[in-house]
């Protein structure tokens, strides 16, 4: 009792002696700055547990008296705003070697006007460790916890894992005053003294400690950890102590109603920063100079004690507040800045208009230049300047015809996509129907402008009933355009590989189909001006019209030949499955790569499968092999399209499969050319014209007629005889080669 009474005594003469003059008391210790109610020196703390004395034997280390019985503490931080102190606090220790114990430290904490913060965490390492504590939080009730870890040498043990395998934790009960850590271990480390041999326990604040796998051997190191108490002035609430002597709350603070004690603790109030425990040393924070206020951008923020105010400009009223009434303008100002903005307004309107159209024709002509010259327009005259025809040239459109044409590339008008550019279908003024190709070119890079170049090229010199006709092209926009005839029935691909198509296609139109894709073909590289190998030849881009009349279309990987050159080196360009292997290895690519791209077509004209179907059994993925393969194992009808419903194979159809065979074969030199293609199917569609006159698919009998006369007057051209004489001429080169037996069954 006495020395209660000696230590308020003290107490109440150190709070005095603070407040009338605080000059010679020390202000730092190390890295420390010390301020009141804590202070070093007579008369510069509140009471002995806030003496902070600065041992500078160590380098300035300060520390703090917590009783008698107690070795003194080493503070690392202080706060007055938190009514917290950061102390470095032991750690406990109970370490083996292979003949037993050889260290225990178990240390303690009792304290006075701290308690332990509930910030803290409980923490114990070690692979056979039980560590608890136990303290009292007023009077003589007692609490404590704790926990135990376990692990062995095979043990999964995880950074930053404190789960009970080498390390655990518990949280500390709030507002406890003191300490006694107890640990041990069940079986003394055994075994395990080579990576483990001691137990740790310690209290560290919950952000400073996180475990690592290393801290079983290496913690031996470390003596001490980061611990935060709370603190409050004596053991009396707000209410009891405001009205007494040595009340510690100065001027602009205010005693913290919400903490529930013991003791009070004091607050700057709201707008001000410093020491609540100082007079005068809450001090008034300027929001304007520092940008923490709600003023509207445009209006004057003006600091007054403790707050600030926002002042709106002349001709404006309202607090000024982001979320206040705001400034909002009188109705005199209103009216005011309407009739300037609206005067402005209709100046600059007049202006703009004015110098929009002085300056719209020269900038829509640079930059219909600008774009003319990106998307290759020089270079497109160049090439096609040599040709002093103009019936081939195709025409130019503007940007503006196109966009009518197709509703400005509305979605809907979208007829296709390909590896080159979306096509939509539109309708010129003069109301031809039209395809329009929207080139991928965002890039602008010069291989893609060459690209499109190379297709208006080509197509503008063809001049062909089988090949789509090009009609012209704009390169007035970002995107150049390709303008194409339209095509009505779609591609070839639709029609054999849509399952859902009611409407398959007979033998009779896929033979003529096949006849008039190869005479297209055959055109392209013996008849053109200069000779044109497509290199991607599939059913994709093969167009149908109405009457099932074949279009060869999409040139955009196609390769002019120079007259004097037999094959080209290049990269390899096309689709799987459709490849030339020969080119596919050499890079060398020929007329006959078109040849056996055009002999997988005649595959899938035959099967009405895809060229490559990862849906199918491994051994009939690619078509030509598979192919290739029932032919010669005597099964060509178990390939063949159920949909062509046949009972036998027909002697056209083992012909075309024979002429496909030819067409696929590994060496180029091996396949007979285009032309030789052409001819020969020719003659079998002559053949089967002459047999069955029905089968010609032209929209009247006049047309069937024409259509029977021009092959019978191309094969015989070809081979000095008639049409009666077929198989004495072609067909005999195919009686040369055994035909292999057919399955008779489906």
């Amino acid at each position: 009792m006495l020395l209660k009474i000696l230590v308020l005594a003290i107490a109440a003469m150190g709070a005095a002696s603070a407040q009338s003059d605080r000059r010679n008391c020390e202000s730092s210790c190390g890295n420390l700055n010390i301020t009141y109610p804590f202070g070093s020196g007579e008369g510069c703390y509140y009471s002995p547990y806030f003496l902070v004395t600065c041992d500078r034997s160590s380098g300035g280390e300060p520390v703090l008296f917590f009783g008698e019985n107690t070795t003194n503490i080493v503070i690392s931080n202080m706060s007055t705003s938190k009514s917290e102190v950061e102390i470095m606090m032991f750690v406990g220790r109970d370490c083996y070697d292979s003949s037993g114990s050889v260290g225990l430290d178990e240390p303690t904490l009792t304290l006075t006007d701290f308690r332990i913060s509930a910030k803290n965490k409980f923490v114990a390492i070690g692979c056979d460790t039980y560590a608890y504590f136990e303290g009292r939080r007023g009077g003589d009730q007692v609490d404590g916890t704790g926990c135990m870890s376990k692990c062995g040498r095979d043990s999964r043990l995880t950074d930053e894992s404190c789960s009970g395998v080498g390390c655990c934790e518990v949280a500390v009960p709030e507002g406890l005053q003191n300490f006694e850590m107890t640990i041990f271990s069940v079986y003394n480390h055994t075994n395990i003294t080579d990576f483990n041999p001691c137990s740790y326990a310690f209290f560290v604040e919950q952000e400073q400690y996180n475990f690592s796998t290393t801290n079983l051997l290496d913690f031996e190191n470390v003596s001490k950890m980061p611990m935060l108490l709370d603190w409050a002035i004596g053991n009396q609430t707000c209410n009891q102590a405001k009205d007494k002597d040595g009340f510690l709350c100065k001027e602009n603070s205010k005693c913290d109603q919400d903490y529930g004690g013991p003791g009070y603790r004091c607050n700057c109030l709201e707008g001000y920063e410093g020491n609540p425990y100082i007079a005068d040393d809450c001090k008034n924070i300027n929001e304007c100079e520092r940008q923490i206020h709600d003023c509207e951008d445009k209006h004057i923020c003006v600091d007054t004690p403790g707050n600030y105010t926002c002042t709106c400009k002349d001709g404006y009223s309202g607090d000024g507040r982001k979320n206040g009434t705001r400034c909002t303008a009188n109705q005199s100002t209103v009216i005011k800045i309407a009739l300037g903005i609206s005067t402005s307004v209709i100046f600059l309107f007049v202006c703009v208009t004015w110098l929009y159209l002085v300056l719209k024709k020269r900038k829509l002509i640079t930059l219909r230049e600008n774009f003319f010259k990106q998307n290759g327009g020089i270079m497109l005259q160049q090439r096609i300047s040599g040709d002093g025809s103009s019936q081939n040239q195709a025409k130019v459109f503007s940007i503006e015809e196109l966009k009518k044409a197709t509703n400005n590339y509305d979605e809907s008008k979208i007829i296709g996509k390909g590896g080159y550019g979306t096509v939509y279908k539109g309708v010129l003024s003069d109301n031809r129907i039209v395809a329009i190709k929207k080139s991928k070119l965002a890039d602008q890079t010069q291989a893609q402008i060459e690209q499109f170049i190379n297709e208006v090229v080509i197509l503008s010199q063809i001049n062909h009933r089988n090949v789509v006709k090009l009609i012209g092209c704009c390169l007035e926009t970002e995107i150049p355009l390709l303008v194409y005839e339209f095509i009505s029935n779609g591609t070839l691909s639709d029609h054999i590989h849509n399952k859902d198509n009611l409407s398959a296609l007979t033998w009779d139109i896929r033979l003529r189909i096949a006849t008039e894709t190869a005479e297209a073909l055959s055109y392209l590289h013996s008849a053109a001006s200069v000779p044109i190998i497509h290199r991607d030849v599939k059913p994709m881009n093969i167009l149908l019209d109405d009457n099932y009349v074949a279009k060869v279309a999409d040139f955009g990987a196609s390769k002019l030949i120079p007259i004097d050159q037999n094959e080209l080196a290049t990269l390899v360009q096309g689709t799987l499955g459709y490849l030339d292997p020969e080119y596919l290895q050499t890079n060398q690519l020929t007329d006959k790569s078109d040849v056996y791209s055009f002999g997988v077509v005649l595959v899938e004209l035959l099967s009405g499968k895809m060229a490559l179907s990862f849906d199918r059994p491994e051994e009939e993925r690619n078509l030509a092999i598979y192919f290739l393969f029932s032919l010669k194992q005597g099964r060509l009808f178990q390939v063949l399209d159920e949909r062509l419903q046949l009972n036998e194979v027909p002697s056209e159809i083992i012909q075309v499969s024979r002429l496909a065979e030819r067409c696929l074969r590994v060496k180029g030199d091996d396949r007979p050319t285009m032309k030789e293609v052409a001819i020969e199917l020719q003659g079998v569609l002559a053949s089967t014209i002459q047999k069955h006159p029905w089968v010609v698919s032209g929209s009247n009998e006049d047309e069937g007629e024409y259509l029977l006369k021009e092959l019978t007057t191309d094969y015989e051209s070809t081979h000095g005889g008639n049409i009666s004489n077929a198989s004495s001429s072609t067909f005999d080169s195919m009686s040369k080669h055994t035909i292999l037996p057919i399955a008779s069954g489906r």
